[in-house]
């Protein structure tokens, strides 16, 4: 007999659209992401929407031998769809796909700094984000997402996408209309800024530290700490907070609470 579980996931198929998972597939990868927990029926129908679409318009490619399976097509598809919720797919235009790799990878290619100098990139990643390119992700690390703990390479990675369609991945995506961006550049300013003293002091802060690494990582580190561990944010930084709230047009502190890091 079919469960009254299995009957929710089925209601929220979208009308006349191909969906190639199984109703088990949905409801294991869904309740194995815990940010996604309080979406109400209307949210998880859309995000359920959101998720073939992304699949539809991104190509996922698997690097060094690793084997995609539905459950992890549909983790980075589910995990992708959450940011734009409320925005929708077309604010990931312009790229097409998302590289996977079976753990941390070095990218090694010449990056060109703010100095013009170029350099090769060496450094051990989790994700990277190239202007006008893929996503590149590291699928162990994705496996390490499953925690509400203000961690979580997708929304960081899709953070700077969303970023540069500004034209500059400089730490303020654009605005909607109604928003301050004056508001925005000295609340984010602020808190950049304290973070950036405190962790120069050797404090050990709440958010994590690689924020201080540029405006631009800061608004992606900001926005991991916004869907994993939203009343961790409004603690630290509140203006930071609601103004992220204006962007993505959600309240994830409104689904989450007070929920701390679990698995």
């Amino acid at each position: 007999m079919m469960s009254p579980l299995t009957r929710w996931w089925q209601s929220l198929a979208p009308d006349n659209e191909p969906d190639p998972f199984d109703a088990a597939t949905w409801e294991q990868v869904w309740r194995s992401l815990p940010l996604l927990s309080g979406l109400d029926a209307a949210e998880s129908a859309r995000l359920r929407r959101l998720a073939l679409g992304f699949l539809r318009r991104k190509t996922l490619e698997p690097a060094q031998g690793l084997a995609l399976t539905d459950t992890m097509r549909l983790t980075i598809a589910l995990s992708a769809g959450l940011p734009v919720l409320e925005l929708g797919l077309d604010w990931y235009d312009g790229w097409y796909s998302v590289i996977v790799y079976p753990d941390a990878f070095v990218p090694e290619h010449q990056v060109m700094g703010d100095d013009g100098v170029v350099w090769v990139d060496d450094t051990v990643k989790a994700g990277e984000s190239w202007d006008l390119g893929p996503i590149i992700l590291s699928w162990a690390d994705l496996r390490a997402d499953r925690a509400l703990d203000g961690y979580n390479v997708i929304i960081h990675e899709l953070a700077h996408k969303l970023d540069g369609r500004s034209g500059s991945t400089n730490g303020c995506p654009p605005l909607h209309r109604g928003m301050s961006g004056a508001a925005w550049k000295d609340a984010f300013a602020a808190a950049y800024d304290d973070l950036c003293r405190r962790a120069n002091s050797g404090e050990d802060t709440p958010i994590d530290p690689y924020a201080t690494e540029s405006p631009a990582e800061f608004f992606a580190v900001v926005s991991e700490a916004f869907f994993e561990v939203p009343s961790l944010l409004v603690g630290e930084y509140p203006a930071v907070y609601k103004l992220l709230q204006g962007f993505y047009k959600q309240d994830p502190l409104r689904r989450l609470g007070n929920a701390s890091a679990r698995t």
